[in-house]
């Protein structure tokens, strides 16, 4: 692979890392997981405005994360991929295995202390 190639790959990467560093996007697109919902849906069960959840529908759409297809009235936003959701997933099972390493060393800094 070229340089350029490269760099592009890397910045395609942060720009997509971006786009879920936010817990408001993370809990979309964990809505979404069981299937296709309209601004609407999203915004009622993550109680939070249209407004607010349409901005961010925006930026996962921009960043090639969501599809949106127009129903009638509605729009409704889907995965493009379920390849994104095995990267959050195996984001949480780290986070949960650190998370369950720092629980014994405290616990075992603990009992050395004592």
């Amino acid at each position: 692979m070229d340089h350029q190639t490269v760099v592009e790959i890397h910045e395609l990467h942060a720009r997509l890392c971006k786009a879920i560093a936010d817990p408001k996007r993370l809990l979309i697109i964990s809505e979404l997981r069981d299937g296709p919902m309209s601004v609407g849906q999203l915004a009622e069960a993550l109680q939070i405005s249209q407004s607010n959840c349409s901005q961010h529908l925006a930026i996962l759409r921009d960043r090639g994360i969501l599809e949106s297809t127009r129903m009638g009235a509605h729009v409704e936003y889907a995965l493009r991929s379920d390849k994104v959701l095995a990267a959050i997933d195996l984001l949480r099972e780290f986070m949960a295995e650190e998370l369950d390493s720092q629980g014994r060393m405290g616990a075992i800094a603990g009992r050395s202390s004592a």
